[in-house]
């Protein structure tokens, strides 16, 4: 490093756990703490920065990278990393870091408190009593399904996959699971997981778990067709990312009864949802909270901070991301 600080921009203030790290050794520029920059506002700033810090709502392409020739590193606070043109990154010398690991609990939990909610109908259960609908006790009131020897399955038995089935053993499920890569017999054995092809998942799951990432190759990954090889009584749960599951589809499955409900963190374009969702009682909506706890966001801002400080050292950051 030069004797001049380098500047880091950070599009969206982030907690201070991670902002006091970079302002140890560099001259930080937070945004906003209410807006993300438009895309002529970044491509104004851009130019004098050696580092950037962003949100998964902030799309960086070619164009963009292009205009900074400072630029040594984008720091990407979340674990997706879809926002980013990776391989136009790599041409031009910039290295890109994720987040990953710092999120994994918080991202299962909210996984079950969705399932949870949206198979014991909590959240049906919370504007009945609210509209003052409720007159006592009554022995088909808001039946929900139990989870004991019930088929959990889940797509992408990653760090956050492998979290989910762990809080299923407590509950005494059959947790099967299907992935590019079959695990090793160890960790199946430790998670108390069978492996299956996507076609036997579907059709045998009482609750289907998304959290594969979201590549070109799991777009729409959860079309009407899968969909409607799923039991009628089972549930959806996504909480990786809104375009791995055709929203339309899963919209018309669950208005007809294809399928009993959802539980979604996560929407194809978001913050926008499909009107279909708003109107559905059997679908449970939150507003993206998969990594929504204190202790996560410090861990993610650390991270996020540490990663750009060891590149603009010169040393491997913790968690760099590639194109291949």
């Amino acid at each position: 490093m030069s004797h001049k600080q380098p500047r880091v921009l950070v599009t969206r203030e982030i907690p201070e756990a991670g902002l006091s790290i970079l302002r140890q050794c560099c001259e930080v520029t937070v945004f906003s703490s209410e807006q993300q920059p438009t895309r002529e506002q970044l491509a104004a700033l851009l130019p004098t920065y050696d580092a950037l810090l962003t949100m998964l709502t902030d799309p960086i392409d070619r164009e963009l990278m292009a205009t900074a020739p400072q630029l040594r590193v984008i720091s990407n606070y979340a674990v997706g990393y879809n926002n980013i043109d990776i391989q136009a990154a790599e041409e031009l010398g910039i290295a890109v870091t994720n987040t990953p690991g710092a999120m994994t609990d918080a991202t299962a939990d909210i996984a079950w408190a969705l399932l949870m909610a949206v198979t014991r109908r909590i959240v049906e259960g919370d504007a009945y009593v609210r509209a003052g609908k409720w007159t006592g006790w009554a022995p088909s009131l808001l039946l929900g399904m139990e989870y004991g020897g019930k088929t959990l399955g889940i797509i992408g038995a990653g760090r956050i996959g492998l979290a989910i089935a762990k809080r299923a053993r407590a509950f005494d499920m059959n947790v099967v699971y299907y992935n590019r890569r079959r695990l090793d017999e160890a960790t199946e054995q430790q998670y108390g997981l069978s492996y299956v092809d996507l076609d036997t998942l579907v059709r045998s799951s009482d609750i289907l778990s998304v959290n594969v990432p979201y590549s070109a190759e799991s777009h729409h990954l959860l079309n009407a067709d899968l969909l409607a090889r799923m039991k009628p009584t089972a549930y959806l749960i996504n909480t990786a990312r809104g375009a791995i599951v055709e929203e339309a589809a899963l919209v018309e499955a669950l208005r007809t009864g294809q399928l009993a409900g959802a539980g979604l963190d996560v929407f194809e374009k978001e913050p926008e949802v499909h009107p279909g969702l708003l109107e559905l009682p059997n679908v449970v909506l939150a507003p993206h909270l998969g990594s929504s706890t204190v202790e996560t966001r410090d861990r993610m801002a650390v991270l996020a901070a540490e990663n750009i400080v060891r590149v603009l050292r010169g040393e491997p950051p913790h968690s760099l991301v590639t194109s291949n």
